[in-house]
């Protein structure tokens, strides 16, 4: 098992914005979030329904589709990540499973790593906590204007 956050935390943040950009204009549906992500309708509903079940977005048969649950600049980096479950219970590090207890290096690692990691999961939890949706929206909002592009 890798090391890595799932695509489905970025695939969480896209929809998000997406929701923000496009909620005035037009209902919005997985399909239409698919084509803007690239990514099959399938995993955008996976995505969506975690979403849901965090309470950051509603959605409903009605005109307005999919729908934010609360402000975006309430909604942090690791809100989506606690929501999509990118980390289980053993945590961000997937320690190697079968450390060679003969070898005075395989039967020490975890004693001497797992500290380590969990001060790292740590810090970059409480860093995923100072960044918002909002943060990413006005960034994107930005780069639309930089390219000259419309919304």
């Amino acid at each position: 098992m890798p090391m890595q956050i799932t695509s489905q935390f970025t695939i969480a943040v896209h929809i998000i914005a997406c929701i923000t950009f496009f909620k005035d204009e037009r209902k919005i549906t997985s399909e239409f979030l698919a084509a803007s992500v690239g990514a099959n309708p399938v995993i955008i509903r996976t995505v969506m329904s975690k979403l849901k079940d965090a309470g950051i977005i509603t959605s409903s048969q009605g005109k307005s589709g999919i729908a934010l649950a609360r402000e975006l600049s309430e909604i942090t980096f690791y809100d989506v990540y606690r929501a999509v479950d990118c980390v289980d219970d053993t945590g961000l590090f997937h320690f190697h499973e079968n450390p060679n207890m003969n070898c005075p290096v395989g039967r020490n690692i975890h004693g001497a790593m797992d500290e380590k990691l969990q001060e790292i999961q740590a810090t970059m939890e409480e860093q995923m906590k100072q960044i918002t949706i909002a943060d990413v929206v006005d960034d994107v909002r930005k780069e639309i204007e930089l390219a000259g592009q419309g919304a």
